[in-house]
């Protein structure tokens, strides 16, 4: 055998079975209780929309409780219902699969409240869908009359329409960048137009390189 080609193939083999060494394997664990979830590299995830809406549906369902007259004979007034009519993304993010999430998240932090009630989301969709009416479109009071009129005659009154927006702001130094998520809630009393806003804020750091990373977290370097 040539003593060139022989060298040759044992180089190629031997730089194949490197490569096969190195090559990346996908693989998965379950997450348990108590456990720190993943932080997303390059943009917001459960890490950053889970302590906002604690946040915010914690002081806004607060500061209304506190505003609930005691019912008759000193018993509590019955839960008043809430009718949660969109999340809408004004962020520079998309959300994708997160939209609904924080939908589902904030629907079960109402019911957890004992003091109110969230209408369904299937009912509400199927009311928006019978008026031809986007959620937006709501806050004119002809379209909120006919909007209540039809939840009524599915059998799902309500006393205020909540509506959940997303914002961000992004400040950049080099190719690092600082981004600022807001969630705000928006509560409106169809009975009175009385209108209550919270808002919750929470600041993510996304860094291009270990240096950048360093000289974040050093004191020294502001």
């Amino acid at each position: 055998m040539n003593r060139r080609s022989f060298v040759s193939g044992a180089l190629a083999a031997l730089t194949a079975g490197s490569l096969g060494g190195c090559r990346g394997k996908q693989y998965a664990k379950v997450m348990h209780e108590g456990e720190p979830g993943m932080v997303g590299s390059h943009q917001a995830g459960g890490e950053t929309f889970k302590p906002l809406i604690d946040e915010a549906v914690a002081k806004l369902l607060g500061r209304q409780a506190e505003d609930r007259n005691v019912g008759p004979e000193g018993l509590p007034p019955p839960p008043r219902r809430i009718c949660f009519v969109a999340v809408e993304n004004k962020s520079s993010e998309e959300l994708g699969d997160f939209k609904d999430q924080i939908y589902e998240q904030i629907d079960a932090k109402i019911l957890e409240s004992q003091m109110f009630q969230p209408v369904s989301k299937r009912f509400v969709d199927a009311g928006l869908m019978q008026t031809r009416l986007r959620p937006d479109m709501l806050m004119v009071p002809d379209n909120m009359r006919m909007f209540a009129a039809t939840m009524e005659q599915q059998g799902q009154p309500f006393d205020y329409l909540l509506y959940a927006t997303i914002t961000s702001g992004t400040t950049r130094e080099n190719k690092d960048y600082q981004r600022d998520y807001l969630l705000t809630l928006d509560l409106v009393n169809v009975h009175t137009g009385q209108y209550d806003k919270q808002a919750a804020n929470l600041s993510k750091g996304y860094y291009h390189s270990r240096i950048g990373r360093l000289r974040s977290m050093n004191p020294l370097h502001q």
